[in-house]
């Protein structure tokens, strides 16, 4: 793998960047080294290196970009409802009424404050299972091997490869033995892929271009040699890292909604502001003064000022309910999205499957068993026909005494539970002889044929100590020989099905002796398994030579092999997770499987959890030839996607959206980081996720369970729910203290309540009353109905209706209180403290009306099924007692202490208002009050 002297002098190529090099996989060894103008056997020198190092950079992906701490903490100002509350401070401390200045100016900054540091309370609690690795290389320069920090490495590099390795660049493979990559963070692929260096075609996918190893993919077995041919972001990590950065992100719906309603409510203040102003000074002669103060009361009490502090409240408990069921949220209205979702677009292996790859049936001779117990744990039983069967039967033992012995893997018992040690295939096979109690130190390993991709097979000479009751394939005179009696030799291989019936002349019959071949049979229950989406391997056998004691190759195992019987393997779905896709299908939302797999293992997978509905599956080939309309139609009527890039679950994703679907992307690998960054939710693994996925989605699931995505889904409905019932139950507060203000106003009376009274009620009954909404527990049967249309508001008509309806009979039995107290002969500050008092008991009672929002109210399930709500009552009791008898509120509030027969007036204010909304919501909501 030299440079020719013609190729050095005659045209030198100058150092290549990743366009000349785009299809390296696809280029002859030789003259991928050519155009990189570098020599395998002595690799680049020093000087060259350092000046290709200086042109193209450091091996690594850019530091994203992230926003210093004063700008996230200035972004939380920009809102409009924040901008009218600022215009209000700023019209009272023109009018010098500085007590009402410092208090407005109290609750902007503190719900900044708030908001703030949630969002850092996410990114420090997603930072405890961020694990970034920064490998370093084996770099032949100046014809020395040496090692170096991976980010050194520039293209034309000479790297060696091992077991164990974290691929440092993208790498054309020059030379390989036995080299196995795990890849599924590129390719999604369940098991690793086997590489070599031999050219493939020019139009292979990623998880085809077997002549290449990606950067930060982990080496799990053999040797290789490659060449370097991209780094940094010209790795396809690299690339996938910059679509991402090119997709559109958009905004939430809960985003999209409240600056809607905050826009129409500060125009709406504006509006009535102004018109109020000129009706005081135009029509009653009411002084300027008077009348600005009046105005910034009533923007004051219009203005719902505790809202953003309440949705970040609701949003931030949300936040710590999700973590605790394992789903950490980066993003908060991420968890109300969650909510709103009618597709979900999932990953397969470890997500839908639990990533421990399980053998589930057997065929020996004539007969099939079955395998009961998932992963790796030897728990779990062997039946045929529905009954136990153990090593009693001769063939099941011979065939689990080869996949046991031709074994390199190793069962590990940990804290968490049984894992491997090695490739995970033979993990399976070690679990499936745990089952039938087979212990392999009955034998020993004399020589060993490892695993070969060329071969496709793996050979070990096996003593068993002992007689041996299943020594089928040997004449009865070996059998009762004194040697097979005390050592019996054979020879156990395992392997793909194919090799080893090409290599087998004989089959193991129903009595445990050899009989013909029927290849026939054997390529029938092969490809019947294969259907199904097992993997299959082989088990033969022959008797051991005396010179097999010493070694084993490809060509002394010749081709008089016993055909012992075949196994299924596959990476099972977790059983969870189906109870959880079919609650989502039962919810309304669709779930689609979206997976680099073979066509084949995705539908069989999505049959058994109930995905698929026979479809059938679309592969990357047909994503990649569609246009834009075809692909709205593929991506609405099925269910399945195998052998998917990056590119293409970036088209499906905005082909669902284009449809009106709110999308939740999942993704573990850099190939789904564009994907997750484009969909209305991206949730990323946390385990096995990159921390280039991570940095895309707004959820981290700590567990990687699909189940944790429905529960999420469940808990953005509940907190969906409760924003719902918080606006609908704030707003009439709002309405009903500037309606109170209006109509003062209009009539030329004096007013009801000063601006600093308005902003009391607001907020007393926004920290303590409003609250309790973000615990309120999910509504009966959430999981049961459609998802919410995307396009509609947070509150609908009916909901508008009752806000409206409920704000006039406040604003009315406040007015009527006031007046009648002022009427009878009590003095300013006695009415306004009673007028105060009755706005926040009117709202304790419209408080019980809300938790059944749509239902009856009256039944002991609503009244008392949130703890929080009666507590935050009795703070808020506390609170408005302070108001009316503690001195010092009486100085800072103008109020004055009231008598026992006052407190009574309030008490029948609000029960009129309760029993009232009770009547109205029976004419808004007959149909929910009827079930």
């Amino acid at each position: 793998m030299t440079r020719t002297a013609e190729t050095t002098s005659a045209q030198p190529h100058p150092p290549a960047g990743p366009a000349q090099l785009e299809r390296a996989h696809s280029l002859a060894a030789e003259e991928v080294l050519s155009r990189l103008d570098v020599d395998a056997e002595t690799g680049l020198s020093t000087a060259e290196a350092t000046s290709r190092y200086q042109r193209l950079g450091p091996n690594r992906l850019p530091e994203p970009e992230r926003d210093s701490a004063v700008l996230r903490f200035v972004r939380h100002f920009h809102d409009v409802l924040i901008y009218v509350l600022l215009g209000a401070a700023v019209l009272t401390a023109v009018l010098q009424h500085w007590a009402d200045t410092i208090v407005i100016l109290l609750v902007v900054v503190i719900n900044a404050l708030v908001g703030f540091l949630q969002e850092g309370r996410a990114e420090w609690a997603l930072e405890g299972i961020r694990q970034m690795l920064s490998p370093t290389a084996e770099v032949r320069r100046d014809g020395a091997w040496a090692s170096v920090d991976a980010e050194a490495l520039v293209p034309g590099d000479i790297v060696r490869l091992s077991s164990g390795d974290r691929i440092p660049a993208d790498l054309r493979l020059l030379q390989t033995a036995d080299l196995a990559v795990e890849e599924s963070a590129l390719t999604g692929e369940s098991v690793p892929a086997e590489k070599s260096s031999a050219a493939v075609e020019d139009d292979a996918g990623i998880g085809d271009r077997t002549s290449l190893a990606f950067s930060s993919t982990l080496l799990t077995s053999g040797t290789g040699l490659g060449v370097v041919v991209g780094t940094g972001e010209h790795t396809e990590i690299g690339r996938i890292n910059t679509m991402m950065s090119e997709v559109e992100t958009l905004e939430t719906p809960l985003t999209r909604q409240i600056a809607s309603f905050g826009k129409m409510l500060s125009l709406g203040v504006l509006v009535l502001t102004v018109v109020l102003v000129f009706i005081g000074w135009s029509v009653h002669g009411t002084p300027m003064a008077e009348l600005l103060q009046a105005a910034a009361g009533f923007a004051v009490a219009a203005i719902p000022e505790g809202l953003p502090a309440l949705i970040t409240i609701t949003l931030a408990l949300g936040v710590q309910t999700m973590a605790r069921r394992q789903a950490i949220t980066r993003r908060l209205p991420a968890v109300q999205t969650l909510g709103s979702v009618t597709t979900i677009c999932s990953d397969k292996t470890g997500t839908l499957t639990k990533n421990e790859m399980t053998a589930e049936r057997v065929v020996v001779a004539e007969e099939e068993f079955e395998i009961s117990g998932a992963g790796y744990a030897p728990e779990g039983e062997v039946t045929g026909e529905g009954a136990p069967v153990g090593l009693e039967h001769s063939g099941l033992r011979r065939f689990v005494e080869i996949m046991s012995l031709a074994n390199d893997t190793d069962l590990v018992r940990g804290e968490a539970g049984w894992g491997i040690s090695g490739e995970p295939t033979e993990g399976a096979l070690k679990s499936l002889a745990g089952k039938l109690g087979y212990d392999d130190a009955e034998a020993r390993r004399l020589a060993t044929l490892p695993f070969n991709s060329e071969n496709k097979l793996m050979a070990v000479t096996a003593e068993f100590t002992g007689a041996d009751q299943s020594s089928a394939g040997q004449s009865s005179a070996d059998q009762n020989s004194a040697e097979a009696v005390q050592h019996h030799r054979r020879v156990l291989v395992k392997g793909a099905p194919d090799r080893l019936l090409d290599r087998a002349a004989t089959q193991l019959g129903p009595d445990g002796e050899p009989v013909a071949l029927d290849r026939t049979h054997w390529e029938r229950r092969i490809e019947a398994l294969s259907a199904d989406g097992l993997r299959v391997l082989a088990a033969a056998q022959r008797p051991a030579h005396s010179e097999d004691a010493e070694a084993l190759s490809i060509e002394s195992l010749g081709e008089e092999l016993m055909f012992v019987g075949i196994v299924g393997i596959v990476d099972p779905p977790r059983e969870e997770a189906i109870e959880a896709v079919r609650v989502c299908r039962e919810a309304g939302i669709k779930v689609k499987m979206i997976t680099g797999d073979h066509a084949g293992t995705a539908t069989a997978i999505a049959s058994q959890m109930g995905i698929d509905d026979g479809a059938g599956a679309v592969s990357g080939h047909q994503i990649e030839d569609a246009d834009d309309d075809e692909l709205r139609r593929l991506a609405q009527d099925h269910h399945v996607f195998a052998r998917t890039s990056p590119e293409h679950k970036l088209r499906l994703v905005r082909a669902l959206q284009s449809e009106g679907h709110v999308v939740a992307m999942t993704g573990d690998g850099v190939n789904d980081s564009p994907a997750l960054r484009r969909a209305d939710v991206g949730v990323a693994m946390g385990v096995k996720g990159t921390e280039v996925t991570k940095d895309s989605a707004e959820i981290v699931l700590a567990d990687d369970n699909f189940t944790t995505i429905e529960t999420a889904v469940e808990e953005g409905r509940r907190i969906y729910d409760n924003l719902r019932k918080a606006l609908v139950f704030l707003l009439p507060t709002n309405g009903g203290q500037a309606a109170v203000v209006l109509v003062a106003v209009m009539l030329g009376w004096t007013l009801p309540l000063t601006p600093l009274q308005v902003l009391w009620v607001n907020m007393v009954t926004a920290v303590t009353l409003a609250f309790a909404f973000a615990f309120e527990p999910a509504e009966n049967g959430i999981m049961r109905r459609q998802p919410r249309d995307p396009s509609r508001g947070i509150v609908g008509a009916r909901h508008i209706t009752q806000i409206l309806v409920v704000s006039l009979m406040i604003a009315a039995v406040t007015v009527v209180v006031f007046r009648w107290r002022i009427d009878v002969g009590d003095d300013v500050e006695t009415a306004r403290t009673l007028a105060t008092t009755v706005l926040v008991v009117c709202q304790v009672f419209y408080l019980f009306n809300v938790k059944s929002l749509e239902g009856v109210s009256l039944r002991p399930s609503v009244l008392f099924r949130n703890g929080v709500a009666w507590v935050m009552v009795a703070v808020l009791t506390v609170l408005q007692v302070a108001f009316i008898y503690a001195p010092p509120l009486h100085a800072a509030f103008d109020t004055t202490s009231l008598s026992l027969y006052y407190l009574w007036i309030t008490v029948g204010a609000g029960a009129a208002v309760f029993l009232l909304t009770e009547l109205l919501k029976l004419l808004l909501y007959p149909r929910h009050l009827a079930s």
